[in-house]
This record gives C-alpha cells, sequence and structure tokens, in this order.
C-alpha cells in the first residue's frame, strides 16, 4: 500500500490489511510511502508524509498478525497511529484499566500484551512460573525493555508505583517525540 499519497486515514489502511489477512489468507502486506513528483498535477501532494507513519503503520500491522490486536483496538477513537510513542504502547496507555498485570497469574495472551514484551518472553515467563513465582530479576535477565514493562506489571517482588499509574505522566516519559526519519 501507497502511504500519504491521498488523505486516507491509518484506520483505514489498518482496516483494510486486516481485510486481506482475514478474508484472502494473505501472508504479508507491505507499506511504502509516497514520493512527490516534481511539477506534478495539483491533485498530487507536494510533500512526503512523515516516513515514522509507514514505520507505526508497520507496527501495528505486526501487532495484528503476530499477536492478535484488531486494527479498531489499535486505534481506540482515533484515526491516525500516533507517532510520539508505539502502537501497543498506545494501546496499553487507552486501556490502564486492564494493568499491571500479575505476571505470575495472567495468560499469555495478556503478558505478550504488556509494553516491553515480546512472545518468546511472554512464553518464557509462562515456562518460568511453572516453575517457581516471578521476580523482578527475571524480567531484567530476559532482557526486557524495563523502562516501558515497570508501570505495566506485578511480580512476586515489584509493584509499580501509583505515581506511575497516570497515563499522561507515563506518555511523557515514554515518548520518543516524533522524529521524521531520513532515507539518506
Amino acid at each position: 500500500m501507497i502511504v500519504g499519497a491521498d488523505e486516507t486515514d491509518d484506520r483505514t489502511i489498518l482496516g483494510t490489511a486486516e481485510t486481506l489477512y482475514g478474508s484472502y489468507q494473505l501472508k504479508r502486506v507491505y507499506y511504502s510511502a509516497f514520493s512527490p513528483i516534481p511539477d506534478s498535477l495539483s491533485g498530487v501532494p507536494a510533500k512526503a508524509p512523515p516516513l515514522l507513519s509507514k514505520h507505526r503503520l508497520y507496527q501495528a500491522d505486526f501487532l495484528m498478525r503476530g499477536y492478535g490486536f484488531a486494527a479498531a483496538e489499535l486505534l481506540g477513537n482515533e484515526g491516525n497511529l500516533p507517532l510520539d510513542v508505539d502502537p501497543k504502547l498506545a494501546w496499553a496507555l487507552l486501556h490502564r484499566e486492564q494493568f499491571p498485570v500479575d505476571f505470575n497469574r495472567a495468560p499469555l495472551r495478556m503478558i505478550a500484551r504488556v509494553p516491553g514484551i515480546g512472545m518468546r518472553n511472554a512464553k518464557r515467563i509462562v515456562e518460568l512460573r511453572r516453575a517457581r513465582r516471578v521476580r523482578y530479576q527475571d524480567l531484567v535477565r530476559l532482557r526486557c525493555g524495563m523502562e516501558k514493562v515497570k508501570p505495566f506489571v506485578v511480580t512476586d517482588d515489584y509493584r509499580p508505583p501509583l505515581r506511575e499509574a497516570q497515563s499522561d505522566h507515563l506518555r511523557r516519559s515514554l515518548s520518543t517525540g516524533p522524529v521524521q526519519l531520513s532515507l539518506i
């Protein structure tokens, strides 16, 4: 899909990808940023979209294919994905009622939805808790993205401080800020 050639929002793009995956069993959808054509007609955009927008679409697409997220779930009420935080973190900030997740009780699918935890580490956590209770240091040893993980989890020896519970505070502290990527 060409991104940025018209006013199509991320909701429509991801909804189309979701339909292609569900109805046509496609394995992968690719996204490409529109490149403006010098001296083109007035109906063609003169400026390229932010490359970070394409990157966020790929991240959201991966969450749909590998983690079972629905397109509508990742976007909430917005038409476009936020550029300052990744889609998984944005989803978690919109669904604070589901957090913190107790890693000693939660199902695999919910552990995998915690920002900073990948599917492989989610499986390792479930496997570890068959032997003993999960501790904070176990997450460090698994090389989880601890800055993202900390506000969203409970382990045998860790509970996030209440001051980290506010979504706006978390967004500011975990935001990378929109940065325009360059091809050169």
